[in-house]
């Protein structure tokens, strides 16, 4: 996206958003939040590999803090960027920074969900179970977007690039045209005081039998699960939920699962942020 254009980005929400701080706009963003670069592609940013506050987590997961997210305004409107690690430290979250992410949930051949439990090495939500993928569309090529379609296909090529860094699914098992997006959600969670997520959410459905080769850095476990499979799961004490998951689950996942091979094309599309806050 150029940083020279006047675009526009019509959206209708569902409710208003009630926030304790200044709403985040592009003239104000760098003012309030001054590792926020401006520019949406090629912006330069403070590496995490060296800062002290990441001291004791894994390497690996430490380097891709210094991948580069997508900041946005309440209307999911590109207003710049900032490092993974910037865009989930709660201090800043509180003030309002928001990002773009997506959320996968690949269904097989037998309608059975696949779902993830995070890995212990993860910063933040580690050890929680999942949808199949979720994660962010990065200041690259390609996977930005300053209007709803663009968007879609930004966050299209972000799943199906994390889909193989994550369990090991190539892309030929993944073409980019069969994610079917829903909507996007709306929502804030802390993972404990430090970290946590505040995202506009990409709900995007893909059927298809694929093989797994799980990246343990990133994947402690992962299962296929029926409808009542999950409500079973959800029942047990022992298992811990991400708080997007549950949000989703709680609100339309089982009615879409139930359309899944007929009548799911009335729930694609929809213009509308879900404001789950």
């Amino acid at each position: 996206m150029s940083t020279t254009e006047t675009l526009t980005h019509p959206v209708v929400v569902t409710q208003p958003i009630t926030v304790a701080h200044p709403a985040i706009t592009a003239e104000n963003v760098q003012q309030l939040f001054p590792e926020v670069n401006t520019t949406v592609i090629g912006g330069a940013h403070a590496s995490a590999t060296s800062d002290n506050a990441l001291d004791g987590y894994n390497e690996e997961q430490i380097r891709l803090m210094d991948e580069v997210c997508i900041v946005l305004d309440e209307n999911d409107f590109p207003i710049g960027s900032a490092t993974k690690k910037y865009a989930h430290l709660m201090e800043n979250i509180n003030k309002g920074l928001l990002h773009r992410a997506f959320s996968v949930f690949l269904f097989d051949s037998q309608n059975r969900l696949l779902l993830q439990q995070r890995a212990t090495e993860k910063i933040t939500f580690p050890d929680m179970w999942t949808n199949t993928c979720c994660s962010h569309p990065l200041g690259i090529p390609g996977e930005t977007g300053s209007n709803l379609d663009e968007s879609i296909e930004g966050v299209r090529r972000a799943a199906q690039r994390k889909l193989d860094q994550e369990l090991g699914i190539k892309a030929s098992q993944v073409p980019i045209d069969d994610f079917r997006f829903l909507t996007r959600i709306h929502y804030v969670s802390p993972s404990d005081g430090k970290w946590g997520e505040h995202e506009i959410d990409y709900i995007l459905f893909i059927k298809a039998d694929v093989d797994l080769e799980i990246n343990p850095n990133e994947v402690r476990d992962s299962r296929y699960v029926s409808q009542e499979d999950l409500k079973t799961m959800f029942k047990d004490p022992s298992l811990k939920f991400t708080p997007w998951f549950k949000l989703i689950c709680e609100s339309m996942l089982y009615e879409w699962w139930d359309h899944l091979d007929s009548g799911l094309e009335k729930y694609l599309g929809e213009q509308e942020i879900r404001r789950m806050l």
